[in-house]
């Protein structure tokens, strides 16, 4: 055993040299192109592993913008003094605005990132981002709650969309988060947010006859929304749903959850994954003969993000364990075919004359890397990728620790027009939670893996 191990060792030691470049033999004067594979290269972004300090600096900025402009307090809405968290339900009371909601879908994922870059850093402020906000969010349910169940027509309260959701944009993400932080054991009591979020999403939620995730049918009071047409699937979902649908089978131990959420990502991939190209389209409606595919990048991000958040709590012993981990990779490694050459991803994936977006391109740079370090995808071929990815992602946070870039909330259709002229904005709040979550990410591979340049190229050097 020993011997075998030696000789491995010594053949990966072996293949490192090999892959240097030979020295040249010949003597005499050198010819004129005899360095020229040595010449300076100019990069766009650095062409390198970012050391774990100058992650974190992008993080800070990061968090130092949201810190001012997603304050936690409550305002009169009349007056707008501040107000302390009233003993009853009171309708003057809203939360204090700033430039993004804090019970968004797009804000959950942002607890979810300041969770994850608290735990890569050591720095407490970006744990104490989530903490706070939390903590504002389960007062607000335990005082309004009550009220909001009932009269859920009728009842006022900051947080109404929250207490009582139509949507799995309402409950999903939001509830990830709120069972990470749980998980992560964070002391903020979550019973009422996640009873609330956790049984929307597992059970109230339209779905199709087979059980998949839908829109575009009766919502949990019997009307019916059209999003856009009946019963269609979008991709997205698969993140509004999955993940808290797996986090509930952790919390709760029971194994109907790890059943659906995989059952999700299998259904889904069944309808909308293209296995000649690797990627999912956007839309998909139950029925239709003929299926456009828009191969938006958001929504790929968004499946993912969903199979890395599944296999974290399924149990490897599950029956879809090994199928879901394959269609990752299958994912994976569709998307690293259309990686831009400065390592971003285009707003349509496969249309390359589509602009480069941010917030798409994060999460794959969060997902490639968790899937790294948990090895359900090969470090060899996808660390480069990642940090490649991760330097594009980073030179989108400007000084002010604004995300650019971004585009804008953006539903579905069956035209190239519609994806090609969404607008981007720095106030699209889809852009900081998966920043946060990929230098964390990025930060936490860094650290268990050796990346660095052999032959000019950025290349797996070895465990740390």
């Amino acid at each position: 055993m020993q011997a075998c191990s030696l000789l491995t060792s010594a053949m990966f030691t072996g293949l490192a040299m090999a892959q240097e470049a030979p020295p040249v033999q010949e003597k005499g004067p050198a010819p004129a192109d005899a360095m020229l594979h040595a010449q300076a290269v100019h990069y766009p972004n650095p062409y390198r592993v970012m050391e774990s300090g100058e992650v974190k600096a992008v993080l800070d900025r990061v968090l130092s913008y949201l810190d001012a402009v997603t304050p936690a307090e409550l305002i009169n809405k009349n007056t707008h003094a501040v107000m302390a968290m009233p003993a009853k339900a009171d309708p003057e009371a809203v939360l204090k605005p700033g430039d993004f909601r804090l019970t968004s879908y797009e804000w959950g994922v942002t607890y979810a990132g300041m969770l994850a870059a608290g735990a890569a850093t050591g720095d407490h402020r970006y744990t104490d981002y989530t903490v706070k906000r939390h903590q504002l969010l389960s007062d607000l349910a335990r005082v309004y709650a009550p009220a909001v169940q009932a009269d859920k027509q009728n009842a006022q309260a900051p947080i109404k969309g929250l207490l009582n959701p139509h949507a799995l944009d309402d409950a999903g993400a939001l509830c990830m988060s709120f069972l990470q932080a749980k998980n992560a054991g964070i002391k903020v009591d979550y019973g009422q947010l996640v009873g609330i979020c956790g049984a929307f999403v597992t059970e109230k939620e339209y779905r199709l006859k087979d059980g998949t995730l839908a829109r575009g049918g009766p919502d949990a009071e019997g009307r019916i929304r059209q999003r856009p047409l009946a019963d269609t699937l979008w991709l997205d979902d698969m993140f509004m749903g999955i993940p808290t649908i797996a986090l509930m089978g952790k919390a709760t131990g029971n194994s109907k959850y790890y059943d659906d959420a995989a059952r999700q990502v299998l259904q889904f991939s069944r309808r909308m994954f293209n296995p000649q190209l690797g990627i999912y389209m956007h839309g998909y409606v139950e029925g239709m003969r003929d299926h456009p595919e828009m191969h938006w990048a958001r929504a790929n991000g968004w499946a993912l993000m969903a199979m890395v958040e599944l296999l974290e709590v399924l149990p490897k012993n599950h029956k879809d364990y090994k199928a879901v981990e394959a269609q990752l990779r299958a994912h994976a490694n569709g998307l690293a075919k259309f990686q831009d050459k400065d390592g971003l991803w285009h707003q349509l994936i496969d249309r390359p004359d589509s602009y480069l977006e941010t917030s798409a391109s994060a999460i794959y740079t969060y997902a490639i890397a968790r899937a790294v370090n948990r090895g359900y995808l090969d470090k060899e071929m996808f660390g480069p990728m990642a940090n490649l990815a991760w330097n594009a992602v980073a030179a989108k946070v400007n000084a002010k620790g604004e995300v650019e870039g971004v585009c804008v909330g953006t539903g579905m259709a069956f035209d190239p027009a519609f994806y090609y002229y969404r607008p981007v904005s720095t106030r699209a709040a889809h852009g900081y939670g998966p920043v946060l979550l990929a230098g964390a990410e990025i930060i936490a591979m860094n650290r268990k893996y050796k990346f660095g340049l052999n032959d000019s190229g950025l290349m797996y050097q070895g465990p740390r």
